[in-house]
């Protein structure tokens, strides 16, 4: 494998690692004296929202002007996929928002998102392409950081959108040996994108201290999404001031540290008051605010409908 294909796009650790960065942190610390705690409740045991399947091909034809103001939330708020996400686009232009980090989009642009990784766009007027949803599946050998790449030669654009469209034959087909098929034709992009990264100079893929900090910020909250932790939680595990980090997210994205988070927490609310039939005192405690009360005002301050009236907008 070449070295090319190891580096590290935002030099903060892979999600799974979060948990060692805070307890470099804690450790490093001076100790503080022990004072009692009151006892936290148990979070009731909500299932999740269904898992949707391992191979999907969704279209990006949509854009701003396409879509009403009820339903602009699902594209341009935070938010992330439980599986590692391709997004290839062929036609349009906008700005995305990728581990805190903004940068232009256009024509031929390739974005990877690893598992859990926080991301939203803007579309300016009409974006066509794909959403491309693999296996978390480490034998894939799938890079570990976010990837943003921009293709110039129609071979190159070509070859992405044939191996994309195989996949999502055999997706939409039924013929024997589809599951192998699939797994394949996975196995084939996985192996396109490393050859694409050993070949290809890096699009401002080094970011500065700030950058990676917002990065580093953006990996914990969807670590610790359901913890109902602030922002002042997430800069004393990170090693700085509230202030710092904020400073540093307005820098990388021109949104605050507040911002981020609340946006997408309030995306996960929108997403489990859509497509769950879970009363919202339960989504509330699973989103970790301290009252369904508590939980209405926030939601209506942040979207302009209580969390009912936006459940009867679907």
């Amino acid at each position: 494998m070449p070295e090319s294909f190891s580096r590290k796009i935002f030099q903060t650790p892979p999600l799974g690692q979060m948990s060692k960065v805070t307890e470099q942190v804690t450790t490093d610390a001076s100790p503080l004296p022990e004072t009692p705690k009151k006892r936290k409740l148990r979070a009731p045991d909500i299932p999740e929202i269904p898992a949707q399947p391992a191979y999907r091909v969704l279209p990006l034809g949509r854009g701003s002007n396409t879509l009403s103001t009820a339903e602009k939330w699902r594209m341009q708020a935070m938010r992330s996929h439980r599986s590692p996400t391709l997004l290839w686009f062929t036609r349009g232009q906008g700005r995305i928002t990728v581990s805190g980090v903004t940068r232009g989009f256009g024509p031929h642009n390739l974005l990877f998102l690893p598992t859990r990784t926080m991301y939203g766009f803007e579309p300016v007027g009409q974006v066509m392409g794909y959403r491309v949803h693999l296996p978390d599946d480490v034998t894939l050998g799938l890079p570990e950081e976010p990837l943003h790449m921009r293709f110039r030669e129609v071979h190159q654009q070509n070859e992405i959108t044939g191996m994309i469209e195989a996949l999502q034959r055999e997706i939409d087909g039924h013929q024997a040996g589809r599951e192998r098929a699939m797994a394949l034709q996975a196995g084939m992009i996985a192996i396109w994108l490393e050859r694409q990264m050993a070949v290809m100079p890096d699009y401002d893929m080094a970011p500065d201290a700030s950058r990676r900090l917002a990065a580093a910020f953006t990996a914990l909250v969807e670590s610790e999404l359901r913890e109902g932790h602030s922002v002042g939680h997430y800069a004393a595990a990170l090693g700085v001031t509230p202030t710092h980090l904020t400073r540093a997210c307005n820098i990388a994205c021109g949104r605050s540290a507040s911002t981020i988070l609340a946006d997408r927490l309030h995306f996960e609310a929108r997403r489990m008051l859509r497509e769950t039939d879970l009363p919202v005192k339960s989504i509330a405690e699973k989103l970790g605010f301290h009252s369904a009360a508590y939980f209405s005002r926030a939601f209506h301050k942040h979207t302009g409908l209580s969390p009912r009236d936006f459940r009867q907008t679907r």
